[in-house]
């Protein structure tokens, strides 16, 4: 018996039901589709249901893209921290030559307070903006400065506040 495809947003994207999950024609699941849109009342609702919210994205264009990929491209905080407490890997990187981070999506989309976010709880970034071991050029993650910018912030704060413990012990 063949199940019907699940219509699931206004632009006809289909959900295909199988018994190894839902996905739609890009490989997202529905936690991909309401974690891009940043809702976070689905996003819980889903996850107390028992997905994962490393759940991986299977279309030849979104290899490896979790929810949280996209709740962060999207700039959508709540959610990103609600994956995050559910376990969501912060530095899950994508299939295929690129690796992008949540970080880097965020970055992509110049989402500010979403970079500042990843930054904050413990995104990875190499040393040197430049490493493309880890980074993509500049040119395709232009908000990618910010995220230097917010970890040299960070890290100024962490020195000036050890000091100041430091200080406050004598």
């Amino acid at each position: 018996m063949q199940e019907e495809p699940l219509n699931i947003n206004r632009r006809s994207r289909r959900m295909l039901v199988s018994a190894g999950g839902d996905m739609d024609d890009r490989g997202w699941t529905l936690l991909h589709v309401v974690a891009k849109k940043g809702d976070l009342k689905e996003v819980k609702r889903l996850l107390n249901e028992g997905m994962d919210a490393n759940v991986t994205a299977g279309g030849p264009k979104s290899l490896g893209v979790t929810p949280l990929h996209l709740a962060a491209k999207g700039g959508h905080l709540r959610v990103m921290d609600e994956l995050l407490e559910r376990g969501a890997d912060i530095d899950a990187r994508t299939k295929g030559a690129c690796g992008w981070t949540p970080l880097h999506h965020a970055a992509k989309e110049r989402k500010r307070k979403a970079i500042r976010f990843l930054i904050r709880n413990g995104a990875f970034l190499p040393d040197d903006i430049h490493d493309t071991r880890f980074n993509p050029p500049l040119h395709y993650c232009p908000g990618l400065e910010w995220a230097y910018e917010e970890m040299r912030l960070l890290q100024l704060e962490s020195s000036s506040s050890g000091e100041a413990s430091y200080s406050s012990g004598d």
